[in-house]
């Protein structure tokens, strides 16, 4: 997602988590309609709406429906917020594999996570989830992996680390460390 993209979906979720605390602070009397009124000018948005009336909204239920949309919201908000906020693991999109003029070449995230998963299936394992991390241009690779219960845990483990080094080393990818997790088992279908 670009920048621009990012910037409407921030937008719309700090609008998506102000509403619904205005609306939970009205509905519990820490401000006043008329407050809200003098700022936000949403009693005319009510009048333009034919069916409905500031009377409507006094009430106990009505009150209390509103402040459970408004939670709803508010998670929804909150969910989109936090998706767009990346906590934890910082992902260099893009890193210069050749930096001489006129030969630039790049390598996104995308393209080197495709590798390390394509490594670990050279080597035998059927669905590897492979998961990146950066550090002053350098990728941390982190790989789960499902072994079959007949397969030496550490043995097949090593031989995945050993061949996504060598894979992305021989791609000249800057890569700092690789970690591989067994998961679990994998059930042997013939």
């Amino acid at each position: 997602m670009n920048a621009f993209n990012r910037l409407v979906m921030l937008i719309i979720a700090l609008l998506l988590i102000g509403v619904p605390v205005f609306l939970l602070l009205v509905g519990f009397g820490v401000l006043s309609a008329n407050q809200i009124n003098s700022f936000t000018g949403y009693r005319n948005a009510l009048d333009a709406l034919s069916g409905l009336s500031t009377s409507d909204l006094n009430g106990v239920r009505s009150r209390a429906v509103i402040g459970i949309v408004g939670v709803l919201l508010a998670l929804v908000a909150l969910l989109l917020l936090l998706r767009e906020l990346t906590f934890g693991r910082s992902v260099t999109r893009k890193t210069f594999i050749d930096e001489t003029p006129g030969r630039e070449t790049t390598i996104t995230a995308r393209a080197v996570r495709h590798l390390a998963e394509g490594a670990a299936r050279e080597v035998g394992v059927a669905s590897p989830k492979c998961y990146l991390s950066s550090r002053n241009q350098r990728y941390e690779v982190s790989c789960e992996i499902q072994l079959p219960e007949t397969q030496d845990f550490a043995e097949l483990a090593s031989r995945v680390q050993q061949n996504i080094r060598r894979v992305l080393e021989d791609q000249r990818v800057p890569l700092k460390d690789v970690e591989v997790t067994v998961q679990g088992t994998t059930s042997q279908e013939e």
